[in-house]
């Protein structure tokens, strides 16, 4: 009895989970800035953890369980596109969260800008 209330139990937590973390999580929305692309790439990382318990009782077998998970979203790098040439542009360990990430937005995008007029001007 209680191997399928555990089961219950993980299928529940893992439909939460895949709810919150799908593709669009590891790479983000494109942000257009002039005629360069730029898609936030993060690290996805999560933990789960779940059990029970049968616990006797005058009517029978009871059960006690539960379950939980955690989820940890942490933007690691930018692909930049432009036309045809793709580059991946990263944070490194300077950003531990969006916030940051979206405070570097600016020095990102000048990056991206110098990386690709370095390529034309070397044609």
């Amino acid at each position: 009895m209680s191997e399928n209330n555990i089961k219950a139990i993980i299928d529940v937590t893992m439909d939460k989970i895949r709810a919150l973390v799908d593709a669009d999580v590891v790479t983000g929305t494109p942000i257009e800035v002039g005629n360069l692309t730029l898609i936030p790439v993060s690290r996805v990382s999560f933990g789960m953890a779940s059990g029970g318990s049968d616990f006797p009782s005058k009517n029978g077998q009871l059960f006690g369980g539960g379950g939980g998970a955690g989820v940890t979203v942490v933007p690691i790098a930018f692909m930049v596109v432009n036309g045809e040439n793709v580059k991946m542009l990263p944070i490194y360990n300077e950003v531990t969260s969006l916030e940051k990430a979206i405070t570097m937005a600016p020095e990102i995008i000048e990056k991206a800008k110098e990386l690709f007029s370095k390529k034309e001007n070397k044609e």
